[in-house]
């Protein structure tokens, strides 16, 4: 009776480590946003109808790094003391995100597009590698389309080119949830209008309601390369849509972070940093 009775525990002890190992896999959490260096430069750019937050760091060719929608341009700050040893960095937060303001005109991504083609040429840079996380990756789909003479390349992580490229049960899940409750809170200490994180939400939902809706045809007549990453356990996008956009867009590459959800730039910093620099290589 002893030996069952020490054989159930046993048991139960492998069973409570599996379950507990399992429960903590990286990509089924949300880290805490890392510590932005200190900027070199920082400042509010007067852009189309709004004042823009932008940050530069460090010296080299260019990078621009374009953060997911609700958030802001602190969610990069594992990239920015990585690519800021040997690269000029930009940040910024979009429209309405962070410290920018919004206006009264409808979200929209070619609007948000123009937004950072006015704040490139404001701080008097050419051209710049664009690395955009969802909806900064379909701003860098689209600046690639209507600018292509301001990049050298894009990557594009966890973006979408039609509606139902979204898993439509994104907001049932925890993790997608907590980042939701985080962005609400940095709204409130970032924001010129910390009460208003509600309305924004309901400005930008309207856009997400029915953009993007771009065609093959129009990813085909992208000219620049484009690399496409996805966490191989993204909550919101779905992989069969990532792959569709590689094969719709000439000469792409697609490239899925293990472990990672949509959130991989802050679940694995270091493969996400080297993914980065792998599509700067060509690699």
């Amino acid at each position: 009776m002893r030996r069952i009775a020490i054989g159930i525990l046993a048991f139960l002890s492998l069973f409570l480590t599996i379950a507990g190992a399992q429960s903590a896999e990286r990509w089924a959490g949300l880290p805490a946003f890392p510590p932005m260096p200190q900027p070199k430069t920082s400042g509010m750019a007067d852009v189309n109808d709004i004042k823009m937050y932008y940050a530069e760091y460090g010296e080299g060719d260019p990078i621009l790094f374009i953060h997911g929608g609700l958030g802001n341009a602190e969610v990069w700050g594992a990239q920015v003391a990585d690519f800021a040893k040997d690269h000029l960095v930009i940040v910024a937060d979009s429209r309405g995100h962070g410290r920018s303001t919004r206006s009264q005109q409808p979200f929209g991504y070619d609007l948000m597009t123009s937004d950072y083609v006015a704040l490139l040429d404001y701080l008097k840079i050419d051209r710049v590698t664009l690395v955009g996380w969802s909806d900064g990756g379909i701003i860098g789909i689209d600046m690639a389309m209507k600018h292509p003479e301001k990049l050298t390349r894009v990557i594009a992580q966890a973006a979408n080119v039609t509606t139902d490229g979204v898993k439509p049960d994104v907001m049932n899940n925890k993790t997608f949830n907590d980042y939701i409750n985080v962005a609400g809170e940095y709204y409130k200490k970032l924001s010129p209008t910390p009460n208003e994180y509600d309305a924004f939400v309901n400005q930008i939902s309207q856009m997400w309601a029915t953009q993007p809706a771009w065609t093959g045809a129009d990813l085909g007549k992208i000219s620049v390369p484009v690399t496409l990453a996805i966490g191989d356990h993204d909550e919101a996008v779905k992989l069969d849509h990532t792959q569709m956009m590689a094969k719709e867009i000439p000469g792409a590459k697609l490239v899925i972070l293990k472990d990672a959800s949509h959130f991989a730039m802050l679940q694995d910093p270091e493969g996400y940093d080297a993914m980065i620099r792998d599509a700067m290589a060509g690699r």
